[in-house]
């Protein structure tokens, strides 16, 4: 499913280029690797890049189109492209109307692959990744180990999961009277 503008002619023609380039050194396959390796190696293949609108000064604000906000809302919360129907609303430039775009997120949220914006996001946001190189004093804290490190990081996972699913105050991450918890991490916890 492709989610970026189609290629151009100019695109397509440099690409055949480097087949023809690859294939004039050797075999068939040579021109498909010359051309892998340009693809791969592109920036457009690597990053979401927007285009700016040619009319824009520098530092003038100006609105993304729907497909490249269709393609962030996606990334940020699935953490990956945009499917059918929110390429569709994009593709029809109904994303910008503010109620559409409020359905949309909360129909995105909704799915399955919203877990992503809690364990991407929360893991950079609150350095969840970075449990993995810490390890409290083995004398102090003999028991632990990797699985009850793995149930913490969950427990934050779970708990931004449920902020954010059930449209609860942020706050809730510093006061909430109510966590996600496993048997080892209760008897952690002394519960």
């Amino acid at each position: 499913k492709a989610f970026r503008r189609p290629a151009a002619n100019a695109d397509v023609d440099l690409l055949m280029e480097f087949y023809k380039s690859g294939r004039a050194e050797g075999k068939f396959e040579d021109g498909i690797e010359m051309v892998l390796s340009r693809v791969l190696a592109s920036p457009q293949f690597i990053y979401r890049i927007e285009e700016e609108p040619a009319a824009v000064k520098p530092g003038q604000p100006y609105r993304i189109s729907d497909i490249d906000l269709a393609s962030r809302l996606s990334f940020f919360i699935w953490s990956t492209g945009p499917d059918d129907e929110l390429l569709k609303v994009a593709g029809a430039g109904k994303l910008k109307d503010p109620v559409i775009l409020e359905q949309q997120v909360r129909r995105m949220l909704k799915d399955p692959k919203a877990e992503a914006l809690s364990v991407n996001f929360a893991g950079q946001w609150l350095n969840l990744r970075g449990l993995a190189a810490d390890s409290p004093l083995p004398l102090i804290y003999p028991d632990f180990d990797d699985p009850l490190r793995q149930a913490m990081r969950r427990e934050v996972e779970l708990l931004f999961d449920s902020i954010i699913s059930e449209d609860r105050p942020i706050t809730e991450l510093l006061d909430a009277n109510y966590t996600f918890i496993n048997e080892r991490l209760a008897k952690h916890y002394g519960i």
